[in-house]
């Protein structure tokens, strides 16, 4: 089912919002500041990939990313719902006034 360019507009809409606002939490901030911190360690060795800086930074990426994923999921999720409600209330609405003019 493809949805109509102003839903899919809105859609893009909510997500820059939703995405612009997460990365400004200040726990994400943090773990973010961590994982640069680790990053530039990381730059320090000359086999990065053998050093325990790279797998600090590897794991504080890793965690970064994951927290970012699940406040766009949760927020997906929220407004999946109230989009949901919101349409099936309208439906109900509209079903509820074509019975009224048939009476």
């Amino acid at each position: 089912m493809d949805f109509p360019p102003w839903v899919q507009r809105a859609i893009q809409a909510r997500l820059e919002e939703v995405t612009a606002r997460i990365e400004h939490e200040p726990e994400l901030s943090r773990v973010r500041g961590e994982t640069d911190e680790a990053f530039e360690v990381l730059f320090a060795g000359k086999q990065m990939e053998q050093t325990p800086e790279y797998a600090e930074w590897e794991s504080r990426y890793i965690v970064s990313e994951g927290i970012e994923n699940e406040r766009l999921h949760t927020q997906g999720l929220r407004d999946g719902i109230q989009l949901t409600v919101s349409l099936l209330g309208q439906s109900m609405l509209a079903e509820k006034g074509q019975e009224s003019d048939q009476r």
